[in-house]
């Protein structure tokens, strides 16, 4: 049998599913809904992030206040003659250095130096026993009186014999056996005397004399021991120290250079200490090599110094400089004046207004301190020399007094804090600043505050003119509270 369906049963049915897809599209537009409002949120979180900050807040970067002028310090170009100067390593090499040895054989008696003391040329370092030295010569010298008594036998006949044979009465022959007598018994009393003269040589070298003025070294051979003429060793090894040269290379490109300026004159060099800053000695230039070393591309020369106070000492390595020439009333800046951008070098100079404009510049040497300037400033203009970290071309400067050099901190600062939370300031007259990244201290007296510029991301922040007392919670002048710690 077949029956109806039942209609209230079908509606039974379909009301729960249209319950579901209705919640289904509530809990969707409420989803949306939540999403869009997070979204827009964000947005406006984003937008307040580009925003200009009013209160003093920020730097003068991306987002900062163009109103406020840029701390910075300045100083003027000035004239002056400069010298120029090609910089070298080189090594300390003595003039002279010589090993004193023996010139005869025999025992040593006497040392008559300290090791280590400065000598003089001829005084004796060493004494060797004279004893069969002496035998000799007194030999010597007696085979000569020998010799010279007989020669005066030989003379007494030679006039005999001649007057003989000028009357006839002797041999002319015989005569003149007699005179070669004469004349060969002088010439054994010639070897005598030089003979003589050896023995008094070689006696004379039993005392070992310095054959230069100089420094003695460490003693090679003791007192008692027996030396040799052929010892490679020596008896002490003698340095000359005043004056001293020194061996230095500068690259095959300045052969020229060197060449035309020791054309024109003498070349003084200077030698720098350990610390690579302090002349310790000046000399001059007193020979260039005749070729290029092939294996290093550098030139060898050779300077001499008097080394008055021993600074000096062989074997040493020295950083040198030689001064090739003088650039005659250059204008000269701090080398910190001088910039670098993607069209080269460039000063930013302050002008009416305290405007600070960029304006190329060419330079002809520097080092760490100043910077020869060939165009592009004179000395008139005043030139930034601090504060570049957020200065721009066409901004306005505020120019500080630069009456000494900082002082280092040697530690952090301890960071108070308030009963409030806030950091409070370090003590009267003094305020604290901070930006996004950078921390700026202002100090000054009569209730006057100098900004120091730290290179961070550029913030600053501060103005010049008298501070006001600091706030209890910790707030700065311009109304903006300090950031938490």
């Amino acid at each position: 049998m077949l029956f109806k369906p039942d209609s209230t049963d079908d509606e039974k049915r379909t009301a729960p599913r249209k319950r579901s897809l209705l919640s289904r599209l509530l809990g969707r537009m409420v989803s949306l809904l939540i999403t869009l409002v997070i979204l827009g949120g964000l947005g406006y979180l984003g937008w307040l992030a580009f925003q200009p900050k009013q209160n003093g807040g920020g730097g003068r970067g991306a987002g900062g206040r163009p109103d406020l002028p840029v701390p910075v310090l300045a100083a003027t170009p000035h004239v002056q003659d400069v010298p120029v100067y090609l910089d070298g390593v080189g090594s300390v090499r003595a003039l002279n250095t010589v090993t004193v040895r023996s010139q005869v054989d025999g025992k040593l008696i006497a040392v008559n130096f300290v090791e280590g003391q400065d000598v003089k040329k001829g005084d004796v370092l060493g004494e060797i026993d004279p004893a069969i030295y002496q035998a000799q010569y007194d030999q010597a010298v007696a085979t000569k009186a020998k010799d010279e008594a007989l020669l005066a036998n030989q003379k007494i006949d030679l006039a005999r014999y001649e007057q003989l044979a000028a009357s006839n009465a002797g041999s002319k022959q015989q005569a003149d056996t007699q005179r070669a007598l004469v004349a060969q018994q002088q010439a054994i009393i010639k070897a005598d005397q030089a003979q003589i003269d050896n023995m008094r040589a070689t006696l004379g070298y039993t005392k070992i004399v310095a054959p230069i003025s100089g420094r003695a070294g460490l003693r090679q051979v003791d007192q008692g021991n027996i030396i040799h003429a052929s010892d490679t060793t020596g008896l002490v090894i003698l340095t000359q120290l005043q004056p001293i040269a020194v061996w230095f290379s500068l690259p095959q490109q300045q052969i020229m250079r060197v060449n035309a300026a020791a054309a024109k004159g003498q070349l003084a060099v200077d030698v720098f200490g350990n610390d690579g800053v302090t002349v310790i000695d000046t000399g001059k230039l007193t020979g260039i090599d005749n070729q290029v070393d092939p294996t290093t591309g550098t030139l060898k020369l050779k300077a001499e110094f008097p080394n008055a106070s021993y600074q000096l000492w062989p074997g040493q390595f020295v950083n040198v400089r030689l001064k090739v020439e003088t650039l005659p009333q250059a204008i000269v800046v701090p080398t910190s004046a001088v910039q670098r951008g993607p069209a080269g070098t460039f000063s930013y100079v302050i002008g009416e207004g305290d405007i600070v404009t960029a304006k190329p510049v060419t330079v002809t040497q520097q080092n760490e301190h100043e910077a020869v300037i060939a165009s592009g400033l004179t000395t008139s203009d005043r030139v930034v020399t601090t504060g570049f970290a957020n200065l721009a071309d066409g901004a306005k400067v505020v120019v500080g007094k630069d009456d000494g050099p900082p002082a280092a901190d040697l530690a952090p600062r301890k960071r108070s804090r308030n009963p409030d939370g806030k950091r409070g300031a370090q003590g009267a007259g003094q305020g604290e600043g901070q930006g996004k990244d950078g921390k700026k201290d202002w100090q000054g007296k009569d209730g006057e505050h100098r900004g120091r510029h730290e290179h961070g991301e550029g913030d600053q922040k501060g103005q010049t003119g008298p501070a006001p007392a600091p706030a209890t919670g910790g707030e700065q002048s311009g109304g903006a509270p300090k950031a938490q710690p």
